[in-house]
């Protein structure tokens, strides 16, 4: 089931019951509550959550039209995964406290390959061209040839014990999973980067830097790692 949080969220969708609605408002209010909202969390120290959200904004917003530029002059038999990763997506990862992601080698299981392009720790990261549909096959581009980039990483978090989060993007959208039981019910929660940086949306963007930064996943993988093993 599809939610839309249009009446809290305009760039969010989130499928099935990966995380409710009211849960990402209190996020994005810093509901103490919570936990883990503060700036230590964030290993911020001298500064606030909100000057470290703004100053991330104001670089993401330059890396964008960067990146616009360098896709308007793309020849038509390029397909783009470069200037995606380089000129956006890595940038985008680097200011949420990732650094420079690790190139990941494809992992085989059960005689199948799966051809995650990126890691960080225990997190796989599947960066494509914006030309990629998340959700469709693409024949000849690794991580989509031969299934749907989305169904790929699902399973992939679904078949190991090590790696229970993962992260997806084709530049335009970026996805939040995790394992996930069920094999007919996708879950997931899905930011529209274009749609947030044309928009100018910075209130949704305040909510992907607090649930997508690097020190809340590592601790969310850590936590959940020990949920499972006992």
């Amino acid at each position: 089931m599809v939610t839309k949080t249009g009446d809290i969220f305009t760039t969010v969708t989130i499928e099935g019951a990966l995380l409710p609605p009211d849960i990402l408002q209190r996020v994005t209010d810093g509901d103490s509550d919570l936990g883990g909202l503060n700036p230590e969390a964030y290993h911020l120290y001298g500064e606030r959550l909100n000057e470290a959200t703004n100053r991330a904004w104001n670089r993401l917003q330059g890396a964008w039209q960067a990146f616009k530029q360098a896709h308007e002059r793309l020849p038509d038999d390029d397909i783009g995964t470069t200037i995606t990763r380089e000129r956006w997506l890595m940038v985008l990862f680097d200011s949420m406290s990732y650094g420079r992601l690790e190139s990941a080698t494809a992992v085989e299981l059960d005689g199948k390959s799966y051809a995650i392009s990126h890691r960080y720790k225990a997190v796989p990261i599947h960066l494509l061209s914006y030309k990629v549909d998340l959700d469709k096959r693409t024949p000849g581009v690794a991580g989509a040839a031969t299934g749907s980039p989305h169904s790929m990483m699902q399973v992939f978090l679904n078949r190991t014990d090590e790696y229970l989060w993962g992260f997806l993007s084709n530049g335009y959208r970026l996805r939040i999973l995790r394992d996930n039981l069920s094999l007919t019910r996708q879950a997931y929660i899905e930011f529209d980067l274009q749609a947030m940086m044309e928009g100018a949306v910075y209130s949704d963007f305040v909510l992907l830097y607090l649930l997508c930064h690097q020190s809340g996943v590592s601790k969310t993988c850590q936590r959940k790692g020990r949920q499972k093993a006992s």
